[in-house]
């Protein structure tokens, strides 16, 4: 279990409480790993004071950075993580758990509805989850929740990809969705969070952004075979209107050499996609 953590000082300790409850009664092993990514409250100290092991930035690398230090410095076969602000309830934690098998990943399904999301967040959610699934072709619920359990082998392999922000949920689901891998969806509860928030409204453009890169990273041709399509049309209709007046333009011509170059280069870029799949070399573990 890992919890990426910066400045939670207010929420640590109770989040901490209730998850060592919940996780006493999982049928398996585990293990609380919290990731202080610079924290300047006392956070990792009041987390160490519980018993957990702590793992410390010497400065705030990000949320994604604090995910891949927990993964690396563990070799569990199952990886769960969860904000460190109370937000999620570690009770839905065995609910995730146990939709797990036969899947790659399960994700907290969290609700436009919810008392966690607050209203100016709501359309811009809505909006960016219709679009990652409009581009993968699948029902993407919930794009960035940051409470999911994940086969760790799964996630090593894509890993390399994710970048060291808030993206690395994000990523993560459209890396696994677009490369055939179950991802499984259940509702969960998503409370308001203890402390101020660190996300801004200027990161929903982050995130728009980082779906259509992501999406030409990992499925290109579903970018470019429609916007080629797109123009090969307009050069067609073009076409049909310089036939009619018996004057063939040079717009035409162009809009299909131009059709034809997007379609080359989508092809070019899914090449490149997968052989981009693999890391270049297997991520180690510290203890290694």
């Amino acid at each position: 279990m890992i919890l990426p953590a910066f400045n939670e000082a207010g929420g640590i300790v109770d989040t901490l409480t209730r998850l060592r409850t919940v996780l006493a009664d999982l049928p398996a092993s585990s293990e609380i790993i919290v990731v202080d990514d610079g924290s300047t409250d006392g956070t990792g100290t009041r987390a160490a004071e519980m018993g957990v092991r702590v793992l410390t930035h010497p400065w705030n690398r990000g949320y994604g950075a604090a995910l891949k230090t927990g993964v690396l410095a563990t070799k569990a076969r199952v990886i769960a993580i969860m904000d460190a602000d109370s937000s999620y309830l570690p009770e839905s934690l065995p609910r995730l758990y146990q939709k797990l098998d036969g899947a790659d990943m399960v994700v907290g399904e969290r609700s436009l509805t919810s008392a966690g999301v607050s209203i100016p967040r709501r359309p811009g959610k809505w909006m960016l989850n219709r679009l990652a699934s409009y581009l993968v072709g699948v029902r993407i619920p919930d794009l960035n929740s940051g409470q999911r359990v994940m086969k760790r082998e799964t996630l090593l392999r894509y890993m390399h990809l994710c970048p060291s922000g808030f993206s690395f949920t994000s990523t993560i689901t459209l890396a696994m969705v677009t490369n055939g891998h179950l991802v499984q969806y259940e509702p969960v509860e998503y409370a308001v969070r203890t402390g101020s928030s660190k996300v801004r409204a200027s990161h929903f453009f982050n995130f728009v952004l980082l779906v259509v890169r992501a999406i030409v990273l990992f499925n290109p041709l579903k970018v470019f075979l429609p916007l080629g399509s797109i123009v090969f049309l307009v050069g067609v209709a073009k076409l049909i209107q310089d036939i009619y007046r018996w004057n063939l333009s040079e717009t035409a011509v162009m809009a299909f050499l131009s059709a034809m170059t997007i379609w080359a280069v989508g092809l070019l870029a899914d090449m490149i996609s997968r052989l981009q799949m693999q890391p270049p070399w297997p991520p180690k573990n510290p203890t290694d």
